[in-house]
């Protein structure tokens, strides 16, 4: 069974939205490439795949080569015909549907960012590990709702380890508390 993992890319004041500000420096990691190719598939919403539809295929990295030919599910009930690569649309049944994708991946089902399809994931039990990756920069222009932060109750969890990298960027990887 495959093992959901929400990567969320985030400034020290919280900002998950303005990557294109702040996270450039940080991307091309050993950690980023090892983070995709141990993974099966990926999930996202549908802002994420308007965003990444667009860019992926036209980028010549391997990087890009990975993202454009791994199996890719959208949630969302507005794109109906996706043009990218191997992406399957997830419009009905979203939870029923990602537990059985769950069950017959053998190994990381990715999503980055933390969104809508991630606190569906969080609230039915779905989402595996949390990894936070840090970046020393202040964005010092998020609104509320490029934040972290959503009304979605309280949550616990467990730290499962933190990796420091010479950039200053920092990994922590959560786990739902049971």
């Amino acid at each position: 069974m495959g093992k959901i993992v929400s990567a969320t890319y985030m400034t020290l004041d919280g900002d998950i939205t303005n990557m294109h500000d702040w996270h450039g420096p940080y991307q091309w990691t050993e950690a980023a490439e090892a983070q995709l190719y141990g993974s099966d598939a990926l999930i996202m919403g549908r802002k994420t795949y308007d965003s990444w539809s667009q860019y992926w295929p036209t980028d010549k990295s391997g990087f890009a080569g990975r993202m454009n030919s791994i199996d890719k599910y959208v949630v969302s009930t507005t794109v109906k015909d996706p043009g990218w690569t191997n992406t399957q649309v997830i419009a009905e049944d979203v939870v029923t549907r990602i537990s059985e994708l769950k069950e017959r991946t053998e190994r990381n089902i990715l999503q980055y960012g933390f969104g809508d399809v991630t606190r569906l994931m969080l609230a039915n039990g779905l989402l595996d590990e949390l990894r936070i990756w840090l970046h020393p920069v202040l964005s010092g222009k998020a609104a509320p709702e490029d934040l972290l932060f959503r009304e979605i109750g309280q949550r616990t969890l467990t730290l499962n380890g933190t990796e420091v990298h010479d950039s200053g960027l920092i990994i922590l990887s959560y786990s739902p508390a049971q």
